[in-house]
């Protein structure tokens, strides 16, 4: 029965409700009383679920902006309505994600150029909103606290489905821990990110736009062969990425200079990688022109850099 009914049902299911001694009104007051406050959580938790899914539906219109300072404006307001939601119902899976994907767009688009001590910040609690995703299976945490092959054969039992969680954890602890490489304890968290975004290139290299392709290129470009990178590797990674996507997520081209192009010292693929960038409509891709917009904005924060790097 609807919860919607309950009230009739209890009023008028005795034949007599007008005769009532006023015991059996009281009685009746209180069950009115009760079935109101049920119904007060049932409706708090179907508007909560309800307005996840809009949120989450409703994303893809926020990515397609592509005014930096609108977005800028826009993001903050709406995580913390995101974490206001979650109060009411802190295992919702759909809130958790956006709350982690958020937070660590926010930080990179808008704050990691700027400030990386709130960047930071920022990118911990996109970090912690996907564990606490992934902690609902109770095996995870025991795995993560692991070995690395304990935590690698774990992941090896996720499918598809848990792409978006692993996805996102790693991108806000990665992105972490090279905002903090000069300490040590943030590092010791580097080879469980790193098997986490193998995990999602094996599982599904497409999602995010190949945002695995992209964050393994920039974690075997960004170090010198002596502390474990390989540019040639790196450089394969980033050609998968823009095959996948044809050329046009443009952050991929910015990393692809920024952790290739810089390392082996080569201006050539500089110039033409922020070129491309530069000259690119954000129309290419309507449904990523914030995060282009945002490529753009790095494109052109590095190439003022370009006597300093060369």
């Amino acid at each position: 029965m609807p919860f919607w009914n309950l009230g009739r049902f209890c009023l008028y299911s005795h034949p007599h409700v007008p005769e009532y001694p006023q015991k059996m009104k009281s009685l009746t007051t209180f069950l009115l009383l009760f079935i109101s406050l049920i119904a007060a959580g049932c409706i708090q938790t179907i508007a909560v679920s309800t307005v996840g899914g809009i949120v989450e539906d409703g994303y893809a219109g926020f990515t397609r902006e592509n005014d930096l300072a609108f977005a800028e404006q826009a993001l903050p307001g709406n995580l913390k309505l995101l974490e206001v939601m979650l109060e009411n119902e802190p295992d919702n899976e759909k809130l958790l994600r956006l709350l982690s994907e958020g937070y660590s767009s926010y930080s990179l688009g808008f704050v990691e150029d700027e400030d990386q001590d709130r960047a930071r910040n920022f990118y911990l609690r996109g970090r912690d909103y996907g564990l606490r995703m992934l902690r609902q299976d109770k095996k995870f945490q025991q795995a993560l606290d692991g070995s690395v092959d304990d935590f690698r054969t774990y992941l090896s039992h996720l499918d598809k489905y848990d792409v978006p969680a692993v996805f996102w954890t790693a991108f806000g602890w990665g992105s972490y821990i090279n905002l903090s490489l000069t300490n040590p304890d943030a590092i010791a968290g580097l080879p469980r990110v790193e098997v986490m975004m193998r995990f999602v290139a094996e599982k599904d290299s497409s999602f995010y736009h190949g945002g695995a392709y992209l964050f393994l290129g920039a974690l075997y470009g960004s170090r010198s062969k002596f502390l474990g990178g390989d540019p040639e590797l790196a450089k394969e990674y980033f050609e998968k990425a823009l095959r996948m996507t044809e050329g046009k997520f443009l952050m991929i081209q910015v990393y692809y200079a920024r952790y290739v192009a810089v390392q082996t010292l080569d201006e050539e693929l500089f110039d033409r990688l922020l070129a491309v960038v530069e000259t690119t409509s954000l129309d290419v891709l309507p449904d990523a022109r914030l995060p282009n917009a945002i490529a753009k904005k790095k494109g052109q924060l590095l190439a003022q850099r370009r006597n300093e790097l060369f």
